[in-house]
């Protein structure tokens, strides 16, 4: 009996250890750091002008602590844009609180935003990042309102609003 418990144990961490390869797999420098992007600065010139937890964001894909940005209470007119290079991302009419904690979307303004699989965490996500600097925004779920049925949850710390503004025409 103890040999066969030896060895289910055995078999279960390799599992586990070949699950975690998987897992980190796909993280920093991943397809979408991969590609190439209209706007690309070096690890130091990206230092140089985002914060250390705009930077873990954007450029590190981490994702910072549920209901912490201050986006999540703003609810004046204007538009989202990315914090690192400036793209407008999304407007304050397709906001809505959908109660995790962070900024939500149930879409995004055309052309603004680029995606890609995210494997982590033992599932299959829809990553988003901006289609010009490729700074990771959040995940797009399926779980969204009328009429996309989408939800962008975005890292508010990727984001910074300018209140009153509009996309030109």
């Amino acid at each position: 009996m103890k040999r066969r418990n030896f060895l289910y144990g055995t078999a279960g961490a390799l599992v586990a250890l070949a699950g975690g390869a998987f897992v980190l797999r796909d993280r920093p420098g991943g397809s979408a750091r991969a590609e190439s992007f209209e706007i690309t600065k070096t690890e130091e010139e990206w230092r140089a002008i985002l914060t250390d937890q705009q930077f873990a964001v954007l450029r590190q894909e981490a994702t910072e602590r549920a209901f912490t940005s201050p986006l999540n209470n703003e609810k004046r007119a204007g538009l989202f844009h990315c914090a690192g290079c400036d793209l407008p991302l999304y407007s304050s009419e397709v906001k809505y609180d959908s109660g995790t904690g962070w900024p939500s979307f149930w879409e995004a303004l055309p052309d603004a935003i680029g995606t890609k699989p995210d494997n982590s965490l033992f599932m299959t996500r829809t990553e988003c990042h901006c289609r010009r600097c490729g700074g990771h925004q959040g995940h797009i779920f399926d779980d969204g309102p009328a009429p996309t049925g989408k939800r962008h949850c975005i890292n508010g710390v990727a984001l910074t609003f300018k209140p009153g503004a509009t996309m030109p025409s």
